[in-house]
């Protein structure tokens, strides 16, 4: 993982040609895993000792595996401590709003982790590249973006944002994946084929927002993302370095002795529908 913005170096734009270690395999991967999700329990209750309001933003093309991160540090969560925000087309009165007002209310409170699959900056993307905003709008976007993450910053919200990175050829093979998978297939929308044929243009779109949007106090940080299983860890490991936390003494608990029952505990049959045993 890399904030590469501003940087010389062949692996400017990170889609181009990336270098692949070895593949884990599933027994280092699942121990990898539980690890950094025992870390990010201890962070949850970090966040709500201290008070913190945390915004992670998950951006990238479409298919590079931002759900799937988010799904593994949501797992072993308490979703009143860690929520996620994915909206969905604005309605006709968010359309007239301030266009950062629907992500307004969606924001974090002191002690909460808000996670958005996808966020204000699909205005910069998939928004642009389709057409659905004209240019005036999105050089306005340019010009607010970085003030309006700056009020949030000087008002306590700690904002992480990471760009999740993969080749054309990984795209083209997990849509392929997903149009012959038939619990995949709800994954791949019309608009996700109609992209197939926009790389470029999302390049340019992507490296446009990462010139006017990384900021020293929200910087962006790109995960390499064609090993689906190393770009999840590698993105907890650095979202974990990114919070100083530590362990907190949990509250002892002890289970007292369950009073006896008076009478058995058990349904009328014959006042009761049971499931089938079917399996």
């Amino acid at each position: 993982m890399r904030n590469e913005m501003g940087k010389k170096s062949k692996k400017q734009v990170p889609e181009d040609g990336l270098e692949q270690p070895g593949k884990l395999s599933s027994k280092q991967y699942v121990k990898a895993l539980k690890q950094a999700q025992v870390e990010l329990v201890k962070l949850q209750s970090w966040i709500q000792h201290k008070k913190l309001k945390v915004v992670v933003i998950f951006e990238g093309r479409d298919a590079a595996g931002k759900g799937g991160v988010i799904q593994r540090i949501t797992q072993r969560l308490n979703d009143r401590v860690c929520r996620v925000v994915a909206l969905g087309v604005p309605s006709a009165r968010e359309e007239g709003q301030w266009y950062f007002q629907r992500y307004v209310e969606h924001l974090p409170t002191v002690g909460e982790l808000v996670l958005f699959d996808r966020s204000w900056y699909t205005l910069a993307g998939v928004e642009r590249v389709m057409g659905f905003y004209p240019e005036s709008a999105c050089q306005e976007f340019f010009r607010t973006c970085p003030e309006f993450e700056r009020m949030l910053v000087r008002a306590g919200v700690k904002i992480i944002k990471y760009w999740f990175s993969i080749s054309m050829e990984e795209q083209e093979r997990r849509f392929r994946s997903r149009l012959e998978d038939p619990t995949k297939r709800w994954k791949l929308s019309p608009m996700d084929l109609a992209s197939r044929a926009r790389w470029t243009e999302y390049s340019q779109a992507r490296d446009e927002m990462f010139k006017y949007t990384n900021t020293e106090e929200a910087p962006w940080w790109i995960v390499e993302a064609d090993d689906k299983r190393r770009a999840r860890l590698n993105c907890i490991t650095h979202l974990l370095a990114q919070i100083p936390y530590k362990e907190l003494e949990p509250e002892v608990v002890k289970m007292p002795k369950r009073p006896a029952l008076a009478t058995p505990d058990s349904p009328d049959i014959a006042l009761s529908n049971y499931v089938p045993k079917v399996h």
